[in-house]
Order: structure tokens, then C-alpha cells, then sequence
């Protein structure tokens, strides 16, 4: 996987959140996001993530420019890609397997037959063909995450992207939650996620981003990051997060 920000900007209302932002990654397979809450890491991964359109800058991902790119073209690069966010976002009124068949048909032209085959490895892959007929309010937390990111490999995503994936989860699942992100990633899987798990990201990581105030303060192996960082503003965070 590589990557290209140049002095990207996005701002909401009186809010700049990326601030002339730069990050380049010229081969990776699992990029993560790490700096405190409301620094940008969200916003990024929105924007490399072709779901928000940047303000200026300049914006690419692998092949794919996207500052400035037609709709069509970032609808195109959309569904190349697999989502999964903080809450789940499953249907809530569709079972775990309709969850994952109903994009496959709808979105990506798949047969019902197809789709469901697909749904039927991605649940198993993940342990879910058990609760496949179950409504998400009839599954856990770690469950319902499960499903969202069975949902999102079923594509056969270019670039798998994370938002916090784990934010909503007790202790328990957000393990059995991040033990699945790593088997992806070990399989080969190209993944951009932004987590407030600094031992998670030390473990998997390839490369860490530190983003704070809308900019990448520094990015590095985790080796570097974690072990001697060069800014006075990670190593602060860092003692800070680490410390217990």
C-alpha cells in the first residue's frame, strides 16, 4: 500500500480539522492512526478513505488520486474498499448473514446465490455461522463488530479502513476484536486503522501516524515511534497513555 497527503485541509464550519496535513507512505500494510481525541485521525482516514472530500491538498492512495476527483471516480474507489466504524452500522432490522448479502447484491451486482455463498465464508472465516440468522441486538458487542468487519472483507477490499474499531468494546471483545484485525493483516490484508490501543499498534503496525491538531506530528516504524520518538509532543502523549 502507498500513500500520498500534501498540505490537505478539511475544515467543518469554524473548525479546520486537518491543518495542512502531510503524511507519505510508500509501502505499507498496516498504517495506524494514533494521537488524542479530536486531533484528525478520523477526518483521515474519512479522506483517504474516499467517504470525504478534502478542502485543498493534494490526496492519494495506491493508484487512485482523490483531491478533486469526479464523483464517479470516488464512487468507483469507494466500493474497491471495505468500511467499518465505531458503532457497528449494521442494519438493525436485517440478520448478520442479510447484513452482509444485501451490499453484495445491491451494491456490488452479485447474484443471490453468489452473495450468499460469500456471506457463508465470511461468517465462517470469522466464527458467526452459528449467529447467522440472529438480529445485531441479538448479538455482543464483539459479535456485532464481527460481523461488520465479515460485512467489509466480503468485498475483497483493496484497503481495509478502521475507525476505532474497538471504542465501544469491554475488554474481552475488543481482544477477540483486535486478534481478528491481526490475523487480517498477517494474511496479507492492507489495512489503514486509527485506535487508542498503543499496544495493539506497537504489535501490528508497519508504520504509525501521529496526528494531532489536524496535522501528522510524526510518522514512523513503531520500533522508532514507541521507542525513541523525535517529538517532544509524542513522547509526552506517549508517557501519558503508557504510563499504567
Amino acid at each position: 500500500m502507498r500513500l500520498e497527503a500534501e498540505d490537505v485541509c478539511k475544515t467543518y464550519g469554524a473548525t479546520r480539522a486537518l491543518d495542512g496535513l502531510s503524511l507519505r507512505v510508500e509501502a505499507s500494510r498496516v498504517l495506524v492512526l494514533i494521537g488524542p481525541s479530536g486531533g484528525g485521525k478520523s477526518t483521515l482516514l474519512r479522506v483517504l478513505g474516499g467517504l470525504e472530500p478534502a478542502d485543498g491538498g493534494r490526496v492519494r492512495v495506491n493508484d487512485h488520486a482523490l483531491a478533486g476527483a469526479a464523483p464517479d471516480a470516488l464512487q468507483a474507489y469507494r466500493r474497491r474498499n471495505g468500511f467499518v466504524f465505531q458503532q457497528f452500522n449494521l442494519f438493525p432490522h436485517l440478520t448478520a448473514r442479510r447484513n452482509i448479502t444485501l451490499p453484495l447484491e445491491k451494491v456490488h451486482g452479485k447474484s443471490p446465490a453468489e452473495a450468499a455463498a460469500v456471506a457463508e465464508g465470511a461468517l465462517g472465516r470469522f466464527g458467526l455461522l452459528d449467529h447467522a440468522d440472529k438480529l445485531p441486538s441479538q448479538l455482543s458487542g464483539g459479535q456485532q463488530q464481527r460481523v461488520g468487519i465479515a460485512r467489509a472483507i466480503a468485498v475483497a477490499p483493496e484497503v481495509l479502513f478502521l475507525d476505532e474499531p474497538t471504542s465501544a468494546l469491554d475488554p474481552e471483545m475488543t481482544a477477540e476484536v483486535l486478534e481478528l484485525i491481526q490475523e487480517l493483516a498477517e494474511t496479507g490484508q492492507d489495512i489503514i486503522l486509527s485506535t487508542h490501543e498503543m499496544g495493539f499498534a506497537r504489535a501490528v503496525a508497519d508504520r504509525v501516524a501521529f496526528v494531532a491538531a489536524g496535522r501528522v506530528e510524526e510518522a514512523a516504524p513503531p520500533s522508532e515511534l514507541f521507542g525513541a520518538a523525535r517529538s517532544p509532543v509524542v513522547r509526552r502523549f506517549l508517557s501519558r497513555v503508557m504510563r499504567y
